[in-house]
């Protein structure tokens, strides 16, 4: 419990994008937590697709969500103050403390950041009040020259707390010790003085070959090394962002099932398909071309930050053909959120919110219509599988556990809603979600995180199974966050020199 003095601080950067800051900011997180401390996590600025809604229908970055849930504490809009969306043209969509604030260029958006400055800062102060410790999270590189005039994420943050920094370097990608030393170089002084440890992350094999290499970055930098993490594979984390993401084509001989995600420009909240991935005899493919496209069993169309955008490429790639293609087939085709808006007959942009075209022809897969609209939606939901037929003919009346986060309302026209959702950012409601078409076998939805609800998972893939005349083998697979969490520090606990974690933060073990 914080006895009112601000909390402790530590901070977690890294010496490039995708080095790992996240997994281990979502380590120390869990450590903390699990040894009885309040825990937030804190990034002032995310730029991703990949956001989530807390609970009063704020909208965060997904990656602040994940840690909040590794320190067992609810999500807030103060955990990521800054969310930029890019929407192509070199723009994005700035959300500020959990709201739509504005569409910006980067040459406006670097404009706006001494105002946003003082967002920032004093939504850190107020975490700092009510919890005992923070583990902040940078963004990219500190050392990126041409941009650090910008910067509002790393080292500015680090000097504006006084926080201790970790610096983790991908060892993976090769050239790791040239980024560790190279960083530190280009850092002023100040900067350089708060770096308390090293990590290396993604080690692959016998980390006493490294001893040489860790005696040099000891000497070269005088920082010491703090940790070696070992690459896994077996702990399951939300990624981040759509670097991870890989489209390729073919199917796995063994699967049961081939499903193909439609790897939009866009792609939003692709952490929506993780738990198909991990069920037995399913095989995801990201398919960004037709040449990727093959023969799947299943095909979604994901979430997307610009739908008509996306539209647009869909059928330029001539991937739009190949959906319908598979839909003659009878093969089962679920919509996200604006793969729900694509596959309806007519998305109409009176205002311009998403394109400069007033109306747009979608998939015509629903007879649907929508409509974009300049307030999002965003928020936590609870509900009940309502229509039992086609690929939800297993599991009619089961609870789902979801989100939303949208700009756009969408008209069925008389077709069943598949979902009708009870509870919706913590009110009661019976509200419609979605629309199906009259065989069960064409589904749209609001609803991110679907597949993380057991019975609807397995009753679509069991019903593309059947469309494929295979059996679907039985499956116990259910991927419990938290214990991932629990793995994941027990992991980082190891490999990382906690005792200089406690006492660069000034805590006691």
């Amino acid at each position: 419990m914080n006895n009112g003095s601000p909390a402790k601080i530590i901070m977690v950067q890294g010496t490039s994008s995708h080095a790992g800051k996240s997994i281990l900011a979502t380590a120390l997180c869990r450590i903390f937590a699990r040894d009885g401390l309040q825990v937030a996590p804190f990034k002032a600025q995310n730029m991703s697709l990949n956001s989530f809604a807390t609970p009063d229908g704020g909208e965060i970055g997904r990656s602040q969500a994940v840690q909040s849930a590794a320190a067992m504490t609810a999500p807030r809009v103060e955990m990521n103050p800054l969310l930029l969306k890019p929407e192509g043209d070199n723009r994005s969509q700035v959300v500020l403390m959990g709201r739509p604030h504005a569409v910006k260029s980067a040459r406006d958006y670097y404009k706006m950041k001494p105002r946003i400055w003082n967002t920032v800062t004093a939504a850190l102060d107020r975490l700092r009040a009510e919890y005992d410790v923070i583990v902040i999270e940078g963004a990219g590189s500190p050392a990126e020259v041409n941009l650090k005039q910008h910067d509002i994420v790393n080292m500015r943050v680090a000097l504006h707390s006084g926080a201790p920094v970790l610096l983790v370097g991908d060892i993976d990608r090769g050239g790791v010790f040239a980024q560790l030393v190279g960083t530190m170089v280009l850092l002023e002084p100040e900067e350089r003085a708060l770096v308390k440890g090293l990590v290396i992350n993604k080690f692959r094999g016998d980390s006493s070959l490294l001893t040489d290499g860790l005696d040099f970055l000891e000497r070269h930098t005088g920082t010491p090394v703090a940790g070696v993490i070992p690459y896994f594979t077996d702990i399951h984390i939300a990624e981040e962002d759509s670097l991870g993401l890989v489209s390729e084509g073919g199917i796995a001989e063994e699967a049961a099932v081939d499903v193909a995600v439609i790897r939009l420009p866009h792609i939003a909240n692709f952490d929506d398909f993780d738990p198909l991935v991990h069920e037995p005899s399913v095989h995801v493919r990201y398919a960004g071309r037709v040449e990727d496209y093959g023969d799947p069993d299943l095909v979604i169309i994901p979430g997307s930050k610009t739908t008509v955008a996306d539209l647009d490429w869909l059928r330029s790639m001539r991937l739009d053909e190949s959906i319908l293609a598979s839909h003659r087939k009878g093969v089962p085709v679920v919509g996200i959120c604006a793969g729900y808006q694509i596959l309806g007959n007519r998305l109409f942009d009176p205002d311009g919110v998403e394109s400069p075209r007033s109306e747009t022809a979608g998939l015509g897969l629903l007879p649907t219509s929508t409509t974009f609209l300049s307030q999002k939606s965003a928020h936590q939901v609870k509900g009940r599988v309502a229509a039992g037929k086609g690929m939800l003919s297993g599991c009619e009346g089961s609870e789902v556990i979801a989100y939303e986060i949208h700009m756009g309302s969408t008209a069925s026209h008389g077709l069943a809603s598949p979902f009708n959702i009870e509870s919706r950012s913590g009110r009661t409601v019976s509200l419609p979600d979605g629309s199906m078409d009259p065989e069960g076998m064409t589904v749209g939805t609001y609803l991110h995180g679907l597949f993380h609800n057991r019975a609807v998972r397995r009753s679509i893939l069991e019903c593309a199974a059947r469309q494929k005349g295979v059996a679907l083998p039985p499956s116990n697979t259910n991927i419990e966050p938290s214990v991932e969490y629990d793995k994941l520090a027990a992991l980082v606990s190891e490999h990382l020199d906690m005792d200089l974690v406690y006492r660069v933060t000034g805590l006691a073990r």
